[in-house]
């Protein structure tokens, strides 16, 4: 039923005007902020510290954030109607695309950085519209329905998706050696197994899963991200490569790299605070949770992959 549900409200959007859509997303984003207390409570006693602002500026801007959100829920139901590159250029310009090309080119898969920004999942048809193989490692939803649902949405925008909890990581493994991009969306609580990083001014468990990955393939990283601008459209923001550097100590190197990529999340959430999911359990492993061990190690299906 669910399925059925989220599949309606799809082809429901798919036939609505954008710019109409877009105002939709805004009534629903005001209503959304006022109805649901405990995301937006959280939301702004997270953002407060992180960026230095007191609770008024704070409140002014989740609200918009949270208008943000629902024109990204809008915009994921409208993606069956993005159809062809050409269409896509409508709404999306896409800002150095051939560090993209030439790290494909490379030949040994591409480990995309990014995080919850924008409407992320029009970051991976940003690139399967231009031909360019995507893959992405996500959580699946609690309703198996409502996973099902979008799903079926990221396959009209050609993206293969590996679900966590099932074996994820062999299959994200063999698509970076068949030379595939595979995004990360890193911006997430990392468990006990993560590393423990400051993130925006506070301790916070980070996942590994992007630096072992390139260690592991020899494969390049490019942080991209998906960035609505004022005048409606996206920009796709596409960064300098980064490449894991080997010093014969895998385990501080793996740290290393992932706090260097912990800064550029960081610095592209400070520059656009309204794009950034705030109601995030983003600090929800305390640090006395915090595993002990080589971080070389916390992966070690791929190994075998």
């Amino acid at each position: 039923m669910q399925y059925k549900l989220v599949m309606f409200m799809s082809k429901v959007c798919c036939h609505l005007p954008y710019g109409l859509l877009m105002a939709v997303g805004r009534v629903l984003g005001n209503l959304y902020y006022l109805l649901i207390k405990k995301q937006r409570e959280r939301a702004v006693a997270q953002m407060m510290p992180a960026l230095g602002i007191d609770e008024a500026a704070a409140r002014r801007l989740v609200r918009e954030s949270f208008v943000n959100l629902a024109r990204n829920v809008l915009e994921i139901l409208y993606m069956p109607a993005l159809k062809n590159k050409e269409n896509f250029s409508r709404f999306v310009e896409i800002d150095h695309l051939e560090r993209m090309q030439a790290a494909i080119a490379e030949g040994k898969g591409v480990v995309v950085l990014t995080g919850h920004i924008g409407t992320w999942e029009w970051l991976s048809a940003a690139f399967t519209m231009n031909d360019l193989p995507v893959t992405a490692i996500a959580k699946p939803q609690p309703n198996i329905q409502y996973t099902n649902a979008l799903d079926d949405l990221r396959k009209t925008i050609n993206v293969q998706i590996f679900s966590r909890g099932t074996s994820e990581l062999m299959a994200a493994a063999r698509a970076l050696k068949a030379g595939k991009i595979l995004g990360f969306l890193a911006d997430q609580d990392g468990g006990p197994g993560g590393a423990l990083i400051d993130f925006l001014g506070k301790p916070a468990a980070t996942p590994m899963g992007p630096a072992v990955f390139a260690r592991k393939f020899h494969a390049p990283v490019l942080p991209a991200f998906i960035i609505r601008q004022p005048n409606g459209k996206h920009k796709v923001i596409i960064k300098e490569v980064m490449r894991y550097k080997d010093t014969g100590d895998p385990d501080k190197d793996l740290y290393d790299f992932t706090v260097e990529m912990t800064r550029i999340l960081e610095s592209v959430i400070r520059e656009n605070p309204t794009q950034w999911l705030w109601f995030q359990k983003r600090w929800n492993t305390a640090p006395e949770q915090m595993k002990s061990g080589k971080h070389h190690t916390s992966l070690s299906k791929e190994e075998k992959a």
